[in-house]
């Protein structure tokens, strides 16, 4: 059974399939596509204190929805052209940051790990 995640990437390809876009969704134009609609949700937050990022008024969280849905459509396409299983990746990526970031030594801190050794 497919995941949602696995339906909505399939349902972005029947999407583009349908208008003739997958001529366009090369992975560097979705790669530039993902970059400006990340840019558009910064933008949202740009000019906010902390205190008001963090409870948004009606219409700006609106247009950060909007904003996070686009970059997960972008997002999604993208690791379907380049055929990346994203759950996957992300659980191997996070495999990697419990590895490098022991709770004991950076609970609390913002400090980046040096680069796992081999």
């Amino acid at each position: 059974m497919a995941t949602e995640l696995e339906q909505l990437a399939a349902r972005l390809q029947e999407f583009a399939r349908a208008r003739d876009w997958e001529q366009f969704h090369t992975p560097k134009n979705l790669a530039m596509a993902l970059a400006g609609e990340v840019g558009e949700l910064v933008a949202e937050f740009q000019w906010l204190t902390p205190e008001e990022s963090g409870s948004l008024n009606v219409e700006t969280a609106d247009r950060v929805r909007s904003e996070l849905a686009d970059v997960t459509v972008y997002l999604l396409r993208l690791a379907n052209v380049l055929g990346v299983d994203l759950v996957e990746a992300a659980n191997s990526k996070l495999d990697e940051s419990e590895r490098r970031y022991d709770p004991e030594l950076y609970r609390g801190s913002a400090r980046k790990a040096p680069p796992l050794t081999s």
